[in-house]
């Protein structure tokens, strides 16, 4: 995918060098957008290895609501394993796995309202679903401009050791027959989150359109800071050097077409048909923690 490399490429050339909160260190640009027509394939990379199951696991446990690690690696995922451990959870007094108002909270459970209690659970709060809101907007008013779901909430996000970089997305739909994503990121590491976030999304993409009987049309990020860890630097450059090869393409079962909310909480991998993916081998790096 040369749009990827080509911005990997335009980090190391237009990039600023900054410290960050890991302590590794980044060279960064702000405010950059990406996009991609669902017409041209699949958007899993294929300079390296990027494994669509674990993407899927992990968009199936946001769309589940939980908010518990556990959940997501009884699936064989360890994505969020770092921020898991009992070290890190004891900073909020939270039993281990337990990660607080991440993306499966805040999608499915938004806090509207207010409680004394600062450090409450968030079962405490009057909510609202915004994917079932979502769906039901899409649906009902296919041409509003409001088909918004925010993973950003500006008090509880010092409730969680990392709270969600991937902060707000709509969806347009176009004559009611194509259905468009976009993005916009708050905070992303190029070189390991990017390519997981781009599937994640173009499969959140395909599944909304397939549930409301559209057609995928166009995936577009914009991002706050887009970023290349230090220690990142070697495996981008690895990267740039491989020749991208033919995109593939997902299906998703037929079984879902038209089935709203029930069919997109209700999915499962094997519902993922992923067809003519031929990528570079995996390249291995460390997440910045």
């Amino acid at each position: 995918m040369e749009s990827y490399l080509q911005l990997l490429q335009d980090i190391k050339a237009y990039g600023d060098r900054h410290d960050d909160r890991t302590g590794v260190g980044t060279t960064s640009i702000f405010g950059y957008q990406w996009r991609h027509s669902m017409d041209d394939g699949f958007p899993l990379l294929t300079t390296k290895k990027v494994p669509l199951r674990w993407v899927a696991e992990e968009l199936r446990w946001f769309l589940s609501g939980s908010t518990n690690e556990k959940d997501l690696a009884a699936r064989g995922v360890d994505l969020w394993a770092e921020w898991a451990t009992k070290e890190q959870c004891a900073k909020f007094g939270r039993e281990e796995g337990e990660l607080g108002p991440v993306y499966g909270a805040l999608w499915r459970r938004f806090p509207i309202g207010n409680c004394e209690e600062d450090t409450a659970p968030l079962h405490m709060f009057d909510s609202s679903d915004q994917i079932k809101n979502l769906i039901y907007g899409i649906e009902q008013s296919p041409n509003s401009r409001r088909l918004i779901v925010s993973g950003w909430h500006p008090h509880y996000q010092h409730r969680v050791e990392l709270p969600p970089c991937h902060t707000m997305w709509q969806v347009k739909c176009h004559n009611e027959k194509e259905l468009s994503l976009h993005l916009y990121a708050r905070s992303i590491d190029a070189f390991l989150g990017l390519p997981f976030n781009i599937a994640s999304y173009a499969l959140l993409l395909k599944l909304i359109a397939t549930v409301t009987s559209m057609k995928a049309r166009d995936l577009i990020i914009s991002f706050g800071d887009l970023h290349i860890y230090n220690n990142h630097k070697e495996q981008c450059n690895v990267q740039i050097d491989r020749e991208p090869r033919v995109l593939p393409e997902v299906y998703i079962d037929a079984r879902l077409n038209g089935g709203g909310l029930n069919s997109l909480l209700s999915w499962t991998w094997n519902d993922i048909k992923l067809e003519g993916y031929k990528p570079h081998p995996k390249i291995d790096a460390e997440v910045a923690v």
